[in-house]
């Protein structure tokens, strides 16, 4: 099979094509033909060694978290799904693995592909869709009525998390350049601000969750934001923002946390359920062959793409 691999920490010339053998699906695991998957900055952190102690120096390594296809085979024990069927997921390990024409993965890690999506646009949802729902709604405590405050709401996370708030009932406020407000206002973000403007330390207004995609802010600046019981949240795992996270969890007001997404097939079934009533929909900025991995990781280094880079699987 074609899989991406690569023989040691560094920018994007480090991406191989290469053939491989099919992996074999061990009890609990399903093999997954895929067809599509998609890039997230995590792609870039990780191939650039920023996550060394959690990755490993063993070599060579593989890419790739987000994916969609179809189960091509069933390991032992493994219940609710059949051969033939389109999936999508998201690979919890580290050792990733979804650029690649097939993957092994645990079964509650994947989930029967959304109704009405191909498998590119499915495999832009697992990752950024399920960060976004465990932050507000798992985290953050989003409801019916909440404030919530989006900064950086035009990335891959956030187009999603403006979506995902709208459909846990919230109003929400957006942070993001003024080139992408007609953007992210159409996916339903009741205010939005420029942040050349309004830098997010000066959005007026008081918030139940302020969720920082784009990991620039601190908990320190933003806690004047927050209302009585709010939550900074961010998707960034330095040193800072780990320890607000575990220092703030003594305080019963304002609170910093950290979101460690986990795919969970219960997530991907909710996420499916708001597809088909037309309440999400992923943006894909750029389609690219497998062939093109190294681009495709030049270009999320940018972090000015409207959405996801979907890479097709031959």
């Amino acid at each position: 099979m074609k899989v991406i691999e690569y023989d040691r920490y560094g920018g994007p010339e480090v991406i191989e094509l290469r053939e491989r053998s099919e992996p074999q699906p061990a009890a609990g695991e399903v093999l997954v033909r895929i067809h599509a998957a998609a890039l997230n900055p995590k792609d870039a952190l990780v191939r650039a060694g920023k996550f060394k102690l959690l990755s490993g120096a063993d070599f060579p390594k593989r890419m790739g978290y987000d994916f969609a296809g179809v189960v091509a085979a069933l390991g032992a024990g493994v219940t609710g799904l059949e051969v033939g069927q389109g999936v999508y997921g998201m690979i919890n390990s580290w050792k990733a693995g979804a650029f690649a024409q097939y993957a092994a993965v645990p079964q509650d890690e994947l989930a029967a592909l959304p109704q009405g999506l191909d498998y590119a646009q499915a495999a832009a949802i697992p990752l950024s869709a399920q960060t976004a729902l465990q932050a507000l709604r798992d985290l953050g405590g989003v409801g019916p009525g909440a404030e919530v405050l989006i900064h950086g709401a035009s990335g891959g996370v956030g187009t999603l998390a403006v979506q995902i708030a709208k459909a846990l009932g919230a109003r929400v406020s957006a942070l993001c350049g003024a080139h992408s407000a007609e953007l992210v206002r159409g996916l339903g973000a009741d205010q939005v601000y420029d942040y050349r403007q309004t830098p997010p330390s000066q959005v007026p207004g008081r918030y139940e969750v302020f969720f920082d995609v784009f990991g620039n802010q601190s908990f320190a600046a933003i806690k004047p934001l927050l209302a009585a019981r709010g939550r900074y949240i961010t998707t960034v795992p330095n040193a800072r923002n780990i320890r607000d996270h575990l220092l703030s969890r003594l305080s019963p007001l304002k609170q910093a946390r950290l979101v460690i997404v986990r795919s969970r097939r219960a997530d991907l079934e909710q996420l499916s359920a708001w597809v088909a009533q037309g309440r999400l929909r992923p943006l894909i900025a750029a389609r690219l062959p497998l062939a093109e991995t190294a681009r495709a990781h030049a270009m999320i280094q940018g972090k000015n793409t409207h959405g996801k880079i979907v890479l097709d699987i031959p």
